[in-house]
Protein backbone atom coordinates (compact mmCIF):
# COMPACT_ATOMS: atom_id res chain seq x y z
CA UNK A 1 0.00 0.00 0.00
CA UNK A 2 1.24 3.46 -0.90
CA UNK A 3 0.48 6.45 1.36
CA UNK A 4 0.74 10.11 0.29
CA UNK A 5 0.34 12.98 2.74
CA UNK A 6 0.21 16.56 1.49
CA UNK A 7 0.42 19.16 4.26
CA UNK A 8 -0.24 22.64 2.97
CA UNK A 9 -1.67 25.67 4.78
CA UNK A 10 -3.77 26.41 1.68
CA UNK A 11 -5.95 23.33 2.34
CA UNK A 12 -9.15 24.46 4.02
CA UNK A 13 -9.98 21.10 5.61
CA UNK A 14 -8.61 17.58 5.93
CA UNK A 15 -9.54 15.37 2.99
CA UNK A 16 -8.84 11.67 2.50
CA UNK A 17 -8.85 9.93 -0.88
CA UNK A 18 -8.33 6.18 -1.15
CA UNK A 19 -7.71 4.62 -4.55
CA UNK A 20 -8.19 0.85 -4.85
CA UNK A 21 -9.23 -1.66 -7.49
CA UNK A 22 -11.71 -3.38 -5.13
CA UNK A 23 -13.21 -3.14 -1.64
CA UNK A 24 -11.29 -5.21 0.92
CA UNK A 25 -11.11 -6.00 4.62
CA UNK A 26 -8.07 -3.72 4.78
CA UNK A 27 -10.18 -0.79 3.50
CA UNK A 28 -12.90 -1.70 5.97
CA UNK A 29 -10.33 -1.54 8.81
CA UNK A 30 -9.06 1.84 7.56
CA UNK A 31 -12.63 3.18 7.50
CA UNK A 32 -13.20 1.96 11.06
CA UNK A 33 -10.09 3.81 12.23
CA UNK A 34 -11.12 7.00 10.43
CA UNK A 35 -14.65 6.87 11.83
CA UNK A 36 -13.43 6.15 15.35
CA UNK A 37 -11.31 9.29 15.38
CA UNK A 38 -14.26 11.63 14.80
CA UNK A 39 -14.42 14.01 17.74
CA UNK A 40 -18.05 13.19 18.49
CA UNK A 41 -19.23 13.45 22.04
CA UNK A 42 -22.37 11.85 23.35
CA UNK A 43 -24.20 13.88 25.94
CA UNK A 44 -27.09 12.89 28.15
CA UNK A 45 -29.37 14.73 30.54
CA UNK A 46 -29.46 13.60 34.15
CA UNK A 47 -31.37 15.56 36.82
CA UNK A 48 -31.39 18.74 34.68
CA UNK A 49 -27.63 18.53 34.14
CA UNK A 50 -25.81 17.66 30.92
CA UNK A 51 -23.39 14.76 31.37
CA UNK A 52 -20.77 13.33 29.03
CA UNK A 53 -21.41 9.66 28.27
CA UNK A 54 -18.54 7.30 27.51
CA UNK A 55 -19.50 4.64 24.93
CA UNK A 56 -17.66 1.92 26.88
CA UNK A 57 -19.96 2.51 29.88
CA UNK A 58 -23.20 2.07 27.87
CA UNK A 59 -24.90 -1.35 27.58
CA UNK A 60 -27.49 -0.27 25.03
CA UNK A 61 -29.41 2.70 23.65
CA UNK A 62 -33.17 2.50 23.31
CA UNK A 63 -36.09 4.61 22.14
CA UNK A 64 -39.25 4.76 24.21
CA UNK A 65 -42.22 7.16 23.96
CA UNK A 66 -40.42 9.35 21.38
CA UNK A 67 -37.35 9.78 23.62
CA UNK A 68 -33.92 8.12 23.45
CA UNK A 69 -32.13 6.71 26.51
CA UNK A 70 -28.73 5.19 27.29
CA UNK A 71 -28.88 2.17 29.59
CA UNK A 72 -25.86 2.10 31.88
CA UNK A 73 -25.11 -0.38 34.65
CA UNK A 74 -27.62 0.97 37.16
CA UNK A 75 -29.34 3.93 35.50
CA UNK A 76 -30.90 5.22 32.30
CA UNK A 77 -29.95 8.64 30.95
CA UNK A 78 -31.91 10.55 28.33
CA UNK A 79 -30.08 11.53 25.14
CA UNK A 80 -31.39 14.50 23.14
CA UNK A 81 -30.70 12.92 19.75
CA UNK A 82 -32.50 10.64 17.32
CA UNK A 83 -31.75 6.92 17.57
CA UNK A 84 -30.24 6.76 14.07
CA UNK A 85 -27.89 9.68 14.91
CA UNK A 86 -26.66 7.87 18.01
CA UNK A 87 -26.26 4.67 15.96
CA UNK A 88 -24.01 6.44 13.42
CA UNK A 89 -21.91 7.85 16.23
CA UNK A 90 -21.55 4.57 18.14
CA UNK A 91 -21.09 2.05 15.30
CA UNK A 92 -17.26 2.47 15.40
CA UNK A 93 -17.43 1.64 19.12
CA UNK A 94 -18.89 -1.81 18.37
CA UNK A 95 -22.56 -0.95 18.78
CA UNK A 96 -25.05 -2.68 16.54
CA UNK A 97 -28.78 -2.55 15.85
CA UNK A 98 -30.69 -5.11 17.97
CA UNK A 99 -34.21 -4.07 16.94
CA UNK A 100 -36.17 -1.15 15.56
CA UNK A 101 -35.79 0.67 18.89
CA UNK A 102 -32.53 -0.71 20.37
CA UNK A 103 -28.79 -0.41 19.61
CA UNK A 104 -26.58 -2.67 21.73
CA UNK A 105 -22.93 -2.60 22.79
CA UNK A 106 -21.42 -5.91 21.62
CA UNK A 107 -18.45 -5.43 23.98
CA UNK A 108 -20.78 -5.77 26.98
CA UNK A 109 -22.65 -8.93 25.93
CA UNK A 110 -22.18 -11.75 28.43
CA UNK A 111 -24.55 -14.41 27.07
CA UNK A 112 -27.58 -15.12 24.89
CA UNK A 113 -30.77 -17.04 25.52
CA UNK A 114 -33.18 -18.10 22.78
CA UNK A 115 -36.75 -16.91 23.37
CA UNK A 116 -39.83 -18.90 22.37
CA UNK A 117 -40.62 -16.44 19.54
CA UNK A 118 -37.23 -16.67 17.81
CA UNK A 119 -35.79 -13.53 19.37
CA UNK A 120 -32.58 -13.66 21.38
CA UNK A 121 -32.46 -12.37 24.92
CA UNK A 122 -29.07 -10.70 25.50
CA UNK A 123 -27.62 -10.50 28.99
CA UNK A 124 -25.01 -7.83 29.65
CA UNK A 125 -22.16 -8.03 32.18
CA UNK A 126 -23.95 -5.35 34.24
CA UNK A 127 -27.05 -7.51 34.70
CA UNK A 128 -29.14 -5.55 32.18
CA UNK A 129 -30.94 -7.50 29.49
CA UNK A 130 -32.47 -6.66 26.12
CA UNK A 131 -33.85 -8.52 23.10
CA UNK A 132 -32.51 -8.91 19.57
CA UNK A 133 -35.34 -9.34 17.08
CA UNK A 134 -35.21 -12.23 14.61
CA UNK A 135 -34.42 -9.93 11.69
CA UNK A 136 -31.21 -8.73 13.41
CA UNK A 137 -30.03 -11.99 15.03
CA UNK A 138 -27.93 -13.22 12.08
CA UNK A 139 -26.06 -9.92 11.63
CA UNK A 140 -25.26 -9.68 15.34
CA UNK A 141 -24.02 -13.29 15.48
CA UNK A 142 -21.83 -12.70 12.39
CA UNK A 143 -20.32 -9.58 13.94
CA UNK A 144 -19.53 -11.43 17.17
CA UNK A 145 -17.97 -14.34 15.26
CA UNK A 146 -15.83 -11.88 13.28
CA UNK A 147 -14.39 -10.62 16.54
CA UNK A 148 -17.04 -8.19 17.67
CA UNK A 149 -15.98 -8.86 21.24
CA UNK A 150 -13.14 -6.32 21.16
CA UNK A 151 -12.42 -4.66 24.47
CA UNK A 152 -10.41 -1.61 23.47
CA UNK A 153 -11.26 0.54 26.49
Amino acid sequence: MKVNIDIDENHEETSITIKANAWSEELEAIMDVIKKRKPHRLFGVEEDQTVLLEPNKIDFIYAEKRKVFAALKNKNIEIKMKLYEVEEMLTPHNFMRFSKSVIGNLNHVQRFELSFNGNLCVYFHSGNKEYITRSHVTKVKEKLLMGGQINDH
